[in-house]
């Protein structure tokens, strides 16, 4: 067939158009706002981690530590201050009002899901005092699914994270236990820091930590000189080391499910460059991959197991349906976490059947005419004064 010579009726073009938006507005229109799946769970796992960030509100209110509204603009009491005697780093406030928001623990909900973790599962934990928001959002997601944490804690904290000196991560946790919100807590901690033996701290801020670590009646990580701790010569390899003893102790002869590191301890993630280069969330493939350092991630993941990475919050907020803002303070159950958009399958193929019908017929139609007109040029009726007749 040749080319057209003229082009479609533009009668036929409008139709087209407005009977295939008619077609997507009724498509459009059996879409349905449903819960998404594990509702049950992630609401009850939201809603206890907002039960546990008011009774740590609470205790704050207790002991006279004041709130900085300017920073912390919901009063949760979970933003520190930016500089103290026992702050390991630096930390960025956006990440830090991130993770006050309780949904979440709806995350986590979803990332051990998505680990295959079920109830009564055993998993490693090694988290730092930079991030007390995920922290209870752990601890709630775990209470919520019957999972068994064995929880490793680096006690310093970046910026305004647990860095009060009288009121550390350790001490929330001792909170959270009294109050029976949670039924576990860290079995060992460390003063985190350069080191994760507290590197970049005062001599005053590692008696601090050191201190609260025994107050709080939880084995110490330390490889350095507590008789003169000015003399520390801890090594960082000595506590990954120590580490995995301790979590191979406490596993009594089961595997872990899964590691899950919160923060940017150097134990846990071996380096600060490892934080940044292993990808945020669920990875199951870390022991494939080359690091500049080897920390108790990477000795995880050679054992097969998922690796779950929270440390870029906005990456993780974004993925899974968090506001990017938490002013006003997010309610338990309205963020996206908890809803998906559904169409009905069989009125979408009835209506996409009923389109592709209407376009092939007025292909058809006009494909009739265009040949009936070129059959006309072709074979024309011959005229009496045609001379070869």
């Amino acid at each position: 067939m040749r080319p057209r010579l003229k082009n479609p009726s533009n009668r036929l073009l409008l139709f087209l158009a407005l009977f295939s938006i008619l077609i997507f507005i009724l498509a459009e229109g059996t879409r349905e706002h449903k819960q998404a799946p594990y509702w049950d769970l992630k609401i009850r796992a939201s809603d206890r981690a907002q039960r546990a960030q008011e009774a740590i509100k609470s205790r704050i209110a207790e002991m006279g530590i004041p709130i900085d509204y300017e920073n912390d603009p919901n009063g949760t009491g979970l933003i520190g201050e930016q500089y103290t005697l026992v702050t390991t780093d630096r930390g960025e406030l956006r990440s830090k009002l991130l993770s006050t928001n309780p949904n979440f623990a709806a995350v986590l909900i979803m990332m051990f899901k998505e680990c295959g973790l079920t109830r009564g599962d055993l998993i490693a934990v090694g988290l730092t005092g930079s991030f007390p928001g995920v922290n209870i959002a752990l601890y709630s997601a775990c209470e919520e699914m019957g999972i068994a944490p064995v929880v490793i804690t680096s006690v310093g904290a970046s910026n305004w994270g647990a860095n009060h000196p009288d009121y550390s991560w350790l001490d929330m946790e001792k909170t959270l236990y009294g109050n029976n919100i949670i039924t576990r807590h860290s079995i060992a901690a460390s003063l985190g820091g350069g080191t994760d033996n507290g590197r970049g701290l005062s001599v005053q801020g590692r008696t601090l930590l050191l201190e609260n670590i025994k107050k709080n009646n939880v084995e110490l990580i330390f490889s350095g000189n507590l008789e003169n701790i000015l003399e520390s010569r801890g090594s960082l390899r000595s506590n990954i080391e120590r580490r995995m003893e301790i979590y191979n102790k406490h596993s009594k002869g089961r595997e872990y499910a899964a590691y899950v590191n919160i923060g940017g301890g150097l134990a846990s993630l071996g380096s600060s460059q490892n934080g940044r280069l292993i990808p945020s969330g669920v990875n199951y493939d870390l022991q494939r991959r080359n690091f500049p350092a080897r920390g108790v991630v990477n000795l995880m993941a050679e054992k097969n197991i998922p690796i779950i990475h929270l440390l870029r919050l906005p990456e993780i907020a974004a993925e899974y349906g968090l506001p990017a803002d938490i002013i006003p303070r997010p309610a338990v159950g309205e963020d996206p976490i908890f809803f998906r958009d559904e169409y009905s399958i069989s009125s979408t193929l009835i209506f996409t059947v009923i389109l592709i019908v209407v376009v092939w017929s007025a292909i058809r139609i006009d494909v009739k005419y265009y040949v009936k007109k070129q059959t006309k040029i072709l074979f024309s009726p011959r005229r009496s004064d045609d001379p070869e007749m």
